[in-house]
């Protein structure tokens, strides 16, 4: 009998290099039922090293689907010498998603920064796939300097129907760069989406999605409508051991996607 816990494994079947130190995996589940929704995540590992909470950045077809794993600690590390036809382990998915649902008709800003465009590119891929449901969409993405940027294939395919501001904090010398320089608060004010009938979707640092956040209800955002992606330690997955608790809040499921409106008071972090 399946539970909460039981770990299934996924093929490698591609691997693409995003960044010196991010890889995106093509994954294909031995879960013929697996299904997930854009903002949910999977607790990714191998038995003996751990797993770490991975947002998904891909829909699911067919089984297969991606994730955009960032090596910066141990589990993440370890999955940098997997290779095409290696397995993996998962449990999942888990969390909430963001609200697409609840979009259409309306405009919609993403705001991403760093890898936190990930848990937004199966969204991004949902609204281009049925454009005429939405309205005006703005996707602003920031990273620290260009080598930093993930995706950077696709980004270029999305302006074709959706508005897009590509920047970064800083150009190294001798490094060519033909987009905008600066933070990513800079280019709320520039987007075309009306305020009074837009969602908000923004996944980054956290420090990055408290001036995000500030700044769309100075424009007119309501708190209702501005929804972000919290990042904390996760165990279980299914709210038990509490490791990713946030005041009230459990993270892997209350969360990782909340309306601002839901976090604005708790006591120990973002808001």
């Amino acid at each position: 009998m399946k539970t909460p816990l039981f770990p299934f494994k996924a093929q490698i079947i591609d691997i693409k290099i995003e960044t010196a130190d991010t890889k995106t995996y093509t994954l294909l589940s031995k879960d013929a039922a697996y299904t997930a929704k854009p903002g949910q995540f999977n607790m990714v590992g191998y038995p003996g090293v751990g797993e770490a909470p991975i947002s998904l950045s891909s829909s699911v077809t067919d089984g297969i689907f991606q994730h955009t794993i960032k090596g910066v600690g141990r589990v993440t590390k370890f999955l940098e010498r997997f290779k095409i036809g290696d397995e993996i382990h998962f449990r999942g998915p888990y969390g909430t998603h963001w609200p697409l649902d609840m979009q259409s008709g309306n405009d919609v800003l993403i705001v991403a920064g760093g890898v936190g465009l990930a848990p937004l590119r199966p969204v991004i891929h949902e609204i281009v796939k049925m454009r005429n449901f939405f309205g005006k969409v703005t996707v602003i993405y920031g990273s620290r300097s260009p080598d930093n940027i993930i995706f950077m294939d696709e980004i270029e395919t999305w302006r074709k129907d959706i508005e897009v501001f590509l920047t970064v904090d800083e150009i190294p010398l001798n490094m060519k760069w033909n987009y905008d320089v600066g933070m990513v608060t800079k280019f709320i004010d520039k987007s075309t989406v009306n305020p009074l009938n837009a969602y908000a979707f923004i996944c980054g640092p956290e420090i990055m999605m408290l001036f995000v956040s500030k700044g769309l209800f100075f424009r007119g955002f309501l708190p209702s409508r501005v929804y972000v992606s919290l990042e904390r330690r996760m165990k279980c997955g299914i709210a038990q051991c509490g490791h990713c608790q946030h005041g009230s809040k459990f993270v892997c499921k209350d969360g990782p996607v909340f309306a601002y409106k839901e976090i604005t008071k708790l006591p120990d972090g973002l808001l």
